[in-house]
């Protein structure tokens, strides 16, 4: 299965040219779950504005994202933003750190920017589990980011858990046998000794969860399937261990219809094949038509196929 990174390529590919080379720019791209970029220098070559546009930008500035991206990015977050978009910061590259290394990470950090701001409400349910944890308290809050027009994740902190619930669309028949078969070998390859510490993946169609169930607006259609995971405390044990259980989960949404759509492109592949191979086998098994000459006693010749 291939991996997607959490880090925006064309982020990182392009800060990373104009740090070696400084020019003029104005790049606008989209990445996944409709979050749009815009890289530019409208002042001078050698500072770089990037700006984020994030549909749930509201719901995560209520779970503490201006707190997160404040913790990572300091004074490079602009007092003005840029019209259309939700933040923006602005990289001096004569400030950018000179030894490789740390400019590397520099970069890698800066093409982290949609992961960090979605982290928010990740990071405060593993904050409060343990709250709650130590306070013997019932349930957290259920926080809910509405990231598509149709989907969204539900996240909720127990005393000994946090819960992560996504709801998914399958706009056709065969994404949603698809899905089925994907998350059914989530639940099998638990079962291997080697990684039975993974977080606990349930799939309900149709019908949400009971930890959401009394939320208004929720959808009972078949095109729609709630996936939950449940996640223990030492899957977010230390900061590495959140970060990249934050990284991992953020994008299974995407890992899953992902990996959906590359298994139709295969099948459909292999179709063509094997119909180019019966192709084949049909013009083979045409058989030769014998062509034999008479000659008449005038002496004309008359050809029999």
């Amino acid at each position: 299965m291939i991996l997607l990174e959490s880090h925006n390529l064309i982020i990182q590919t392009t800060l990373a040219e104009k740090i070696a080379k400084p020019s003029s720019l104005d790049v606008l791209f989209v990445d996944f779950d409709g979050v749009r970029f815009h890289l530019s220098t409208p002042e001078k070559k050698t500072v770089v504005q990037l700006s984020m546009n994030i549909r749930c930008w509201d719901e995560l500035v209520a779970y503490g994202a201006m707190q997160i991206l404040q913790r990572e990015y300091g004074p490079l977050i602009k007092q003005q933003t840029e019209p259309e978009y939700n933040i923006s910061l602005d990289i001096d590259i004569d400030q950018v750190p000179a030894d490789e290394e740390s400019r590397e990470a520099f970069v890698k950090s800066i093409s982290l920017f949609k992961r960090n701001a979605l982290a928010a409400p990740f990071e405060l349910a593993f904050k409060q589990q343990k709250e709650l944890e130590a306070s013997g308290g019932a349930q957290g809050q259920l926080m809910q980011i509405h990231y598509r027009d149709e989907e969204a994740i539900y996240i909720q902190a127990s005393p000994d858990r946090v819960t992560m619930i996504f709801s998914t669309v399958f706009r056709e028949e065969t994404d949603r046998i698809f899905g089925k078969v994907f998350l059914q070998e989530f639940v099998d390859a638990r079962r291997q000794p080697s990684i039975q510490n993974a977080p606990q993946v349930l799939y309900t169609n149709r019908d949400p969860p009971l930890e959401i169930r009394d939320l208004a607006g929720l959808r009972n259609t078949d095109d729609i399937g709630y996936v939950t995971f449940v996640l223990f405390p030492r899957h977010f044990a230390n900061a590495n261990i959140s970060f990249n259980t934050i990284s991992h989960v953020q994008l299974f949404r995407d890992y899953l219809h992902y990996h959906i759509k590359c298994s139709k492109a295969y099948m459909h592949s292999r179709m063509r094949h094997r119909v180019a191979e019966f192709q084949k086998v049909l013009n083979r098994a045409k058989t030769e038509v014998a062509t034999t000459e008479r000659k008449t006693v005038t002496g004309r010749t008359m050809t029999n196929r």
